[in-house]
């Protein structure tokens, strides 16, 4: 099996070669977001607002991590079921995002969008959150801190394992 190493913001050329079922290991800047966050967005998005961080080309990492132990960034940073994020994925993917990580299935619209938008679903592993969590060199909150483990993270993440789900062409895993 091949084994691509990807970098953010993702080129439309590195998505292009992707196909469901490749090794990828995702190195820069990705965001953490999960249902409230997501849900945030939607009402900027339907007000006309700008969104607290430029998604354009970015991925979102559907997470909210444990709190970190002593002398750790980050605690545990699993992934959470994707398709709490449905209803919410198309108009981000149609605003520039380019790519996804959670776990477990997209609905047809979803898989629709990310055709038109030729974009890509990767999954991570559940349950080994303590291990995804070492690939997080770090983390910072940019927006909508009062929700906590949902709040708006930045993450930096170097060598994070996933699997593409989901390819820009609509073939997939799940």
């Amino acid at each position: 099996m091949k084994v691509y190493k990807i970098k953010t913001p993702l080129e439309q050329s590195a998505i292009s070669e992707l196909q469901a079922g490749d090794k990828v290991l995702i190195s820069g800047i990705i965001y953490a977001a999960r249902d409230a966050a997501h849900s945030r967005f939607d009402n900027l998005i339907k007000q006309n607002l700008s969104l607290p961080v430029d998604l354009q080309n970015q991925i979102i990492y559907y997470m909210g991590p444990t709190p970190p132990p002593p002398g750790k960034i980050i605690g545990s940073a699993g992934p959470t079921t994707s398709t709490r994020m449905d209803q919410f994925t198309p108009a981000l993917l149609d605003i520039g995002l380019k790519g996804m990580i959670g776990k477990g299935e997209r609905t047809q619209p979803v898989i629709d969008s990310i055709i038109k938008n030729k974009a890509v679903y990767f999954i991570a592993v559940g349950g080994a959150g303590a291990l995804l969590s070492k690939c997080i060199t770090e983390c910072q909150i940019v927006a909508f801190e009062e929700l906590g483990a949902e709040s708006l993270k930045k993450l930096t993440v170097k060598d994070f394992p996933c699997f593409v789900a989901i390819d820009s062409y609509g073939k997939t895993i799940c």
